[in-house]
């Protein structure tokens, strides 16, 4: 495994909050709800044993009670599934990257089922830095382009274009993506 390189150190540096305290402006959680702004920053992974599902119409590209929940100051947890769980012949990797200073290089996936493409419906890590070899090669899908449930309940989208959160009802924010939450 590769040292932490320095852009992401730099960038793991300038973040403003880090789970220590929520801020005035978090909703605080009611019996049974989490706070993203209780999650750490550098995040957490952890075991979910939840039925996890995600479709397309009738199609399910995935089905797993093995997934990793990854938790992160004021981001809803995304869900990593592992390969065996996911219909990996429907997906074809695409040319775009981005990087994560936690995670390290995300690929993105496409979805081709038929003659239909969907562009971006999921990514993954397959060299997660350290820390984070509990998802190295899992799959997580954004719920803005493919349905994707939680024990039967349709996961929200987190707002914005770029992060994949999942919304369950007993997650409360608000979330990064809004807009003015770039420093978040």
């Amino acid at each position: 495994m590769e040292p932490i390189p320095e852009w992401a150190r730099q960038r793991r540096a300038a973040w403003r909050y880090i789970g220590k305290e929520r801020p005035p402006f978090a909703v605080g959680p009611g019996p049974g709800q989490e706070s993203v702004w209780d999650y750490p920053r550098p995040p957490r992974v952890e075991r979910d044993r939840r039925e996890v599902v995600v479709r397309v119409g009738p199609i399910v590209i995935a089905r797993s009670d093995r997934s990793r929940r990854v938790l992160e100051t004021a981001s809803p947890p995304s869900f990593y599934l592992p390969p065996e769980d996911v219909q990996v012949n429907l997906l074809q990797p695409s040319a775009d990257r981005s990087w994560c200073e936690w995670k390290g290089e995300a690929t993105y996936w496409t979805l081709v089922v038929s003659d239909r493409r969907a562009e971006r419906v999921a990514w993954s890590y397959p060299d997660a830095f350290h820390g984070f070899e509990d998802i190295r090669g899992y799959f997580s899908f954004y719920p803005a382009r493919v349905e994707c449930y939680v024990n039967s309940v349709r996961v929200q989208a987190q707002p914005g274009r770029f992060y994949g959160g999942w919304i369950t009802p007993e997650i409360v924010g608000p979330f990064k993506g809004v807009l003015g939450s770039e420093a978040w």
